[in-house]
């Protein structure tokens, strides 16, 4: 690995001539200081690279569905779990330990498979999403309008840090993917090497459409100049940075989109309740010693600040010190019984050091560890063991503006609960503030002061210590990213991110055109009731043969007072307004005796059933269920049920049919409006397979991929 770090570009791996070999930036092991790879792009032409993504990339992904995407990334998370050993390998001269090559490398495989859930039960089988309900825009319901979401046109630029290659790269490939967007990923260049491995990995599984991913390994000094609205960056490293590349043309006037991730002195707070020998304190102390030396503290959501009751600081201090003693082994994660490797590289120890004096200048005592180099550990190694400092005070603008990226926390003390929220808030908007404590009162004054400077907030205490997934653990399905100081992105946060790489516009026109645009039938959009168009009943129909607006316009039935009265009496709901015509006529909702709304809705179903085994195999639920008009005895009501929206499975033999489901009395007055779930087969059951599939209880069903 001493030569020169590929790129993988236009889909071809690339390397610069071997001129470039002597100014190539040298790579070395994070533990040995052995050289491990020469990273250059001289020659590399940026513009093309990006073209290829806007041309190429952007025609590969677009002839796949959200649920043709999502498929193709949990066959990528598959591809890189059956060669993670080798990543593992690779990991560890980054001076990563087992466990954090964990949390970056299944971590970015556990990314590619949530998304691919996600997408899978919260998209449609489509190109299009459809945001929100119909907006009628006139009284006849010939105008509507409503928002849809399609993907920009351009590519995802995705710039990230060195703490995290793997996971750091795949939180932002696979939303970029799942919207259709392709990717070029800018990885650090201590750190690309391993970034390098997966890519690879990925390209050799032959998954990858064409011009989906580029990796770029090195500098990219004028990739901002061939920026253009429709494309989007992501990126993830200091907010010194950050803000010189958001100052760039293209992202002030040029309709770039560019969301950050950067700094932030995120804070731990200890609640009042939380005393020495509590659970909450035990678990405070463990999460952050964890969170001080898990990647050698090198992660964008480690405890710098423990903020703590004045009278618990030195039992804190104590506990710490203990547990560092007992839980942590500085030294080449290759070796045995080792539990927290170097930094990622000599500049980045050297800048950790001193970031640590100018907190010793602002005030800062450290109680636990020194700056000397740990003992026992290859001089060549980017070595530091893990510090406390202590502030004595606790509103010192160093302890809440310097971050010293590393193994490496301060302890500040509090008095009241406003004050707690005070020292949070110094931190100018963080990725992150966890709170230890059992007392609800102290977790709601906490929140209601400290929510809107966070991008996440963790409580701990005793019920969820053991399954939670830890202050500096973001999960994909939860927003990652923070305002303020912690750059104002949303990295992840389930759909949320795969929208943020699509466009929101308002769609106008009539409902037949609105449905060719979405692939959603609109009511007022053209129908084919089965019985007038001589058809078959839409339930005798397979995926293959439904058709949006295929629909069943039912004959009328007749509510009696015996029937609202046996259905009480059967189900148990003898609520006054079905069974009382006083209480119910003095009700200002009701005429007087009213149907039950369920068994209207129960009715509208054997007024639409075909009973008879076929295709449909299982009702799966209901939705958006409104009753609007009651129904009275001698009422009568009938139903339309019209084919919605038809999203086939990928990966299985049937698919979900969304109807639209209104029923109406006799003076054709809006009953109840509701969406019906149905799984239906893709294919007819041919004779060879035993004729067709029987109907299943719902509670049978299969469950969503």
């Amino acid at each position: 690995m001493t030569g020169i770090l590929p790129s993988y570009v236009r889909d071809a791996w690339w390397t610069p001539d071997a001129s470039a070999k002597a100014s190539a930036t040298e790579v070395r092991d994070a533990s040995t200081g052995e050289v491990v790879a020469r990273v250059s792009t001289e020659g590399l032409d940026l513009g093309a690279v990006l073209e290829h993504a806007r041309t190429v990339g952007q025609r590969s992904l677009g002839e796949l569905t959200f649920h043709q995407r999502a498929v193709l990334l949990k066959q990528m998370a598959l591809a890189l779990t059956e060669r993670k050993a080798e990543l593992y390998e690779v990991s560890a001269r980054t001076g990563a330990t087992k466990r954090d090559s964990w949390v970056d490398i299944d971590g970015g495989i556990g990314v590619l498979f949530t998304y691919s859930s996600k997408g899978r039960r919260e998209l449609p089988n489509a190109k299009v999403v459809v945001d929100g309900p119909v907006e009628p825009l006139s009284k006849d319901g010939s105008f509507i309008g409503r928002h849809v979401y399609t993907r920009l046109p351009g590519v995802a630029v995705q710039i990230n840090a060195f703490n995290f290659p793997v996971w750091g790269s795949l939180e932002k490939f696979a939303p970029a993917f799942l919207a259709g967007v392709p990717t070029v990923v800018k990885p650090a260049t201590p750190t690309g090497y391993l970034a390098e491995a997966f890519v690879r990995i990925l390209v050799e599984s032959g998954l990858l459409p064409a011009g989906s991913l580029q990796l770029v390994s090195g500098s990219v000094p004028d990739l901002f100049d061939h920026l253009r609205v429709g494309d989007l960056v992501a990126f993830t490293g200091s907010a010194s940075t950050a803000e010189r590349l958001r100052a760039h043309d293209s992202v002030q006037t040029g309709g770039v989109r560019f969301t950050s991730e950067t700094d932030s002195i995120n804070a731990s707070v200890l609640g009042t309740d939380a005393v020495p020998g509590t659970p909450e304190f035990d678990a405070y102390v463990a999460q952050l010693v964890v969170e001080m030396t898990s990647k050698a503290g090198q992660k964008c959501t480690a405890i710098r600040r423990a903020i703590v009751p004045a009278a618990s600081v030195d039992a804190l201090v104590d506990a710490v010190r203990a547990r560092l003693a007992a839980k942590v082994v500085v030294g080449d994660p290759r070796s045995e019984g080792v539990t927290m490797g170097p930094l990622a590289s000599i500049a980045q120890r050297d800048e950790v050091l001193r970031q640590v004096r100018r907190l010793q200048e602002a005030g800062g005592e450290l109680v636990i560890g020194s700056t000397d180099a740990p003992e026992g550990v290859d001089a060549d190694g980017a070595f530091v063991a893990p510090m406390l400092l202590s502030f004595t005070d606790a509103t010192a603008d160093a302890v809440h503006e310097v971050e010293a990226f590393g193994p490496v926390a301060s302890v500040i003390a509090y008095d009241t609960i406003d004050q707690a929220v005070d020292l949070v808030a110094r931190g100018g908007g963080s990725l992150v503030t966890s709170v230890a404590t059992h007392d609800p009162d102290v977790a709601v004054a906490l929140a209601s002061g400290i929510a809107a400077m966070n991008g996440r907030l963790l409580f701990l205490d005793r019920d969820d210590a053991r399954t939670s997934t830890g202050h500096g653990s973001p999960v994909p399905h939860l927003v990652h990213g923070g305002p303020g100081r912690a750059g104002g992105g949303e990295e992840l946060g389930g759909i949320r991110a795969v929208f943020h790489h699509m466009q929101r516009t308002a769609v106008q026109g009539s409902p037949a055109m609105l449905t060719a645009l979405t692939g959603v039938w609109h009511s007022g959009a053209a129908a084919r009731p089965y019985a007038e168009s001589g058809d078959v009943h839409p339930f005798r129909k397979s995926l293959a043969e439904l058709r949006i607006g295929d629909q069943v316009a039912s004959p009328s039935r007749t509510v009696t007072l015996e029937d609202i009265e046996t259905f009480a009496n059967f189900t148990g709901d003898t609520f006054y307004a079905h069974m009382d015509e006083a209480a119910a006529a003095a009700n200002p909702f009701f005429p007087g005796r009213v149907a039950h709304g369920y068994l209207l809705v129960s009715w509208a179903a054997g007024l639409f059933v075909d009973a008879a085994p076929g295709p449909v195999l299982a009702n799966s639920g209901l939705e958006n269920l409104r009753f609007i008009t009651p129904v009275s005895p001698g009422d009568e009501i009938r139903v339309e049920l019209t084919a919605k929206q038809i999203t086939p499975r990928e990966t299985d033999e049937y698919g979900e049919v969304r109807w639209d489901a209104v029923l109406k009395n006799q003076r054709d007055e809006l009953v109840a409006t509701y969406d019906v779930l149905t799984l239906v087969a893709k294919e007819q059951a041919g004779d060879a397979a035993g004729g067709a599939p029987a109907v299943v209880d719902a509670g049978a069903q299969p469950q969503p991929a």
